[in-house]
């Protein structure tokens, strides 16, 4: 499988890349973000004022709002060897060493946790996650992709642990390349897909196979219109996006590919975060800073990779 994109988020646009200032404000105001006074709102001359003070404030705080972020800092938590309630340390994932016996195999992705510091709008947010990747089927590929919803208060993670995304992806001699967004959905029209969404027909993940399935072409096709179409609707905003290429090459910017949990963080620079003051806390079941116990304070997730078996 090569490790070219799957087109899953070069058509979406997430909040921290728009750069008219205008167009913030309105969608920050579609979402409820910018609170007003009881005097500004008495006084309708002022209100403009007070909003183009509150976006310029926004985009020139040196603390930026964390959904504002365009970039993710990636940490790796390797399997645990024996059952232990030592902290794990998190590494860098390009630090770590291939697994080999990976190649040209099968494996599960699990989403493990996704956690909601500060999303745009207020309340329990309707989030849409969407993985996509490629399934090396014999001498060719498909695309394949996956939706779920969940719904998280600001400050709060999904309950879920170990949501099968894809069971069975079948891995090239190369690697395999992962492409996710999240999309927070606001918009009342949209509560019936959401609904579909958390139905039992898509809470099973999508199980691949090693041969060509020939249903799954029209099913990625709507999956990823349907999160393309949301991203842009009145009262829908795109928060992350990223793509990971995870391989088995010793290349010193690399991330390569093994069983274990991957980190995503969205953060306002690469090297945000140094992960030696960081462990997972096995007996908390989180991420917690080694000398304060405190929480990371962005948005991020966290996936599983996993060898397939029969």
């Amino acid at each position: 499988m090569n490790k070219e994109s799957v087109d899953l988020i070069a058509d979406i646009v997430v909040i921290g890349e728009y750069k008219d200032p205008e167009k913030i404000e309105n969608k920050l105001k579609e979402l409820d973000e910018i609170e007003l006074n009881n005097q500004a709102q008495s006084k309708s001359k002022n209100v403009d004022d007070i909003l183009k003070k509150d976006i310029f404030e926004l985009l020139n705080s040196p603390q930026k709002r964390p959904w504002s972020y365009t970039t993710h800092q990636f940490g790796y938590i390797a399997p645990l060897e024996t059952v232990s309630s030592e902290p794990q340390p998190i590494l860098y994932p390009g630090t770590i060493a291939p697994d080999d016996t990976l190649k040209n195999s099968r494996i599960n992705v699990r989403l493990d946790r996704l956690r909601v510091y500060e999303y745009p709008g207020r309340g329990t947010h309707n989030v849409m996650v969407t993985f996509a990747t490629k399934n090396q089927v014999g001498d060719s590929e498909e695309v394949v992709s996956f939706n779920q919803t969940y719904r998280i208060p600001e400050r709060n993670s999904a309950g879920i642990i170990g949501y099968p995304i894809f069971t069975g992806l079948n891995v090239g001699s190369q690697g395999v390349t992962l492409e996710c967004s999240t999309i927070n959905v606001k918009n009342k029209e949209d509560d019936a897909i959401l609904e579909a969404l958390e139905s039992n027909t898509f809470k099973i993940g999508l199980k691949l196979l090693t041969t060509t399935q020939p249903a799954i072409a029209p099913f990625t096709t709507i999956s990823l219109g349907l999160v393309k179409s949301l991203a842009q609707k009145h009262r829908n905003v795109g928060v992350q996006k990223l793509s990971l290429g995870l391989d088995f090459e010793n290349a010193a910017m690399g991330i390569r590919l093994a069983e274990g949990n991957y980190i995503a963080v969205q953060v306002p620079e690469e090297n945000t975060i140094n992960w030696d003051n960081w462990v997972y806390q096995p007996n908390l079941g989180s991420i917690v800073h080694k000398e304060n116990g405190g929480s990371l304070e962005y948005n991020y997730f966290v996936f599983r990779i996993s060898r397939y078996e029969d």
